[in-house]
């Protein structure tokens, strides 16, 4: 290995031990309470070395937001094999919900917290992460239309109103706001409510 190929392995190793104690920090302290010194402590590097990688706290957020969807992407990817793309969508809605489920922190950073788009806003660039996720969305409620399941031929706002109703749904449940029932069933009726949802889309797109 020539001595710029290790410099930049090197290089990737920091960045991968900066993230992982930044992952680490933010969702046991939260977002506010996490500093860059206090990420520099837990690798035992002084907070200079960190702003050699990323200048602030919120770029830092937007380097685990992007992980996190690339994670999400390749769980919801597992439904391309599903030939009928309306059990597809369905498919893909079972899995956008067990993703949110499995990792509520990091769902909370990709759709909920400011800090990642402010970071954007800074850098004057546009969401590429959710353009790749609406856009995967958009793709399979085309093929839906053009297999004959949906009328509407407005894909955007189809997709808006799918992709509405789940961040609903599942940020209802994560932010605990279903324990007002008080029969325990948080998770029995959010998949209800999703049967109920895909129901309608038949009848109403």
């Amino acid at each position: 290995m020539g001595i710029a190929e290790r410099k930049e392995r090197e290089k990737e190793d920091m960045r991968k031990l900066i993230l992982n104690a930044a992952r680490k920090l933010f969702l046991e302290q939260g977002y506010e309470k996490t500093s860059i010194r206090g990420i520099a402590d837990a690798i035992e590097y002084s907070p200079a070395t960190i702003y050699l990688y990323y200048k602030d706290k919120n770029e830092l957020l937007f380097a685990l937001h992007e992980d996190a969807f690339l994670k999400m992407m390749q769980e919801l990817g597992q439904v391309r094999s599903i030939h009928d793309p309306f059990a597809r969508l369905l498919e893909m809605g079972h899995q956008y919900i067990k993703y949110a489920i499995e990792n509520p922190e990091l769902y909370d950073l990709m759709f909920i917290m400011k800090a990642p788009m402010e970071a954007l806003a800074c850098r004057e660039e546009i969401w590429e992460d959710g353009l790749k996720a609406f856009g995967f969305l958009k793709e399979v409620i085309t093929e839906c239309v053009n297999a004959g399941y949906f009328k509407n031929k407005n894909i955007e706002i189809s997709a808006l109103t799918i992709w509405s109703y789940m961040h609903g749904l599942v940020s209802i449940y994560l932010k605990n706001r279903m324990t007002m029932f008080q029969d325990g069933q948080e998770l029995q009726g959010m998949q209800q409510s999703f049967v109920l949802f895909t129901s309608m889309l038949r009848e109403s797109l």
